[in-house]
């Protein structure tokens, strides 16, 4: 049985708690992080990642500035081969892609 309070990666979205939040991935080298850090983008405006990612957003409703949440993947974290996993499908389906429209 899948306990409830589990993350689940997907390629376009993470799944917790019932929620699902639409997401996009993003690897490349971050000034302050190791080398091979993930960072995942939420789609949408809000607070949409699970906490259990210490997820990021800075918006000010007092200047009307509207951040949409973020997290800092290291590999050390528990988390990074499943997100890995999805952003290396990611980049398999956008090449197809790619490829196929030429």
């Amino acid at each position: 049985m899948k306990n409830n309070n589990d993350i689940r990666f997907l390629k376009n979205a993470i799944k917790y708690n019932g929620k699902k939040a639409r997401v996009w991935y993003s690897k490349g080298e971050l000034v302050g992080f190791p080398k091979e850090t993930i960072t995942i983008y939420a789609k949408d405006y809000g607070h949409n990642l699970p906490k259990e990612l210490n997820p990021i957003n800075e918006t000010d409703l007092m200047t009307d500035y509207f951040d949409k949440d973020r997290a800092r993947i290291p590999p050390t974290s528990k988390y990074y081969k499943e997100v890995l996993k999805q952003l290396l499908r990611k980049w398999k389906t956008d090449l197809q892609y790619k490829f196929q429209r030429n």
